[in-house]
């Protein structure tokens, strides 16, 4: 699609909170919470001429590579929320961008994002084939206020579950979807800790793709502030979390 008439490098976009994406105490879910960042990039990106449709026309995609989420708090059942999103960097074949979650007003949740540009045949990465230079950038303005890193997840750590990739985990680029990876994970975690929303924070790392049929172990660490998971296929890890607690 050609760049939207009403394009501008700073989106703003309202989502009204739905009873399907609510845990039982009637806040947001986290797995959902990504899903409405992930559609709002989605949106800046169609009105920007870089969408998936108009990249898969050169069999190209954005995937996300690392993923860095604060909470102040979640949004509940009927609120309506207003996501802003902007891009920090954008070059060849990589982007960070920056995402903040408002209801009246107050910011509740900011997330900055890197996603890279792959090639849905090769399975590799690659340049971006579309022109971007229309969109303007904003390095300095950021919207958590620690960036994303790598996680360290080589240290004692215990199996936690063994899985494997059925058909519901896939997205349309073929891999697990990004979400899924997070909703293994916290569905290890104490209900407790989910349902008083004591997550102050996450933090995800994607780094190897998983397929259907592909049996991962799931393991677990946890410290007194913190929890780390990682997937692991054959012994390499294909996805790292931290969960920092308050």
């Amino acid at each position: 699609m050609p760049i939207a008439p009403n394009f501008t490098s700073v989106l703003s976009k309202d989502w009204e909170i739905n009873f399907t994406q609510c845990a039982p105490n009637g806040f947001l879910k986290y797995t959902d919470l990504c899903n409405i960042l992930q559609l709002t990039a989605a949106a800046h990106s169609e009105i920007g001429g870089i969408s998936f449709l108009d990249m898969q026309e050169f069999n190209q995609a954005w995937v996300l590579s690392r993923m860095r989420v604060e909470i102040t708090k979640l949004p509940k059942w009927g609120d309506l929320v207003t996501v802003k999103t902007w891009i920090n960097s954008l070059e060849n074949s990589r982007s960070v961008r920056a995402l903040e979650m408002h209801v009246n007003g107050e910011k509740i949740v900011g997330s900055e994002t890197f996603w890279a540009v792959f090639n849905t045949k090769t399975r590799r990465p690659e340049g971006l084939a579309l022109p971007f230079n229309h969109f303007e950038l904003y390095p300095e303005e950021r919207a958590t206020q620690e960036g994303f890193s790598k996680i360290n997840f080589n240290h004692e750590k215990e199996i936690a579950f063994e899985k494997t990739v059925f058909l519901s985990d896939l997205d349309i680029v073929n891999h697990v979807n990004n979400v899924k990876y997070l909703e293994w994970c916290l569905d290890l975690v104490d209900e407790k800790l989910i349902l008083n929303q004591k997550i102050k924070s996450f933090e995800m790392n994607f780094l190897k793709e998983l397929s259907l049929k592909d049996k991962v172990i799931i393991h677990e660490n946890i410290s007194e502030n913190e929890t780390i998971f990682s997937i692991t296929k054959e012994d390499k890890t294909s996805f790292a979390l931290q969960l920092n607690w308050k």
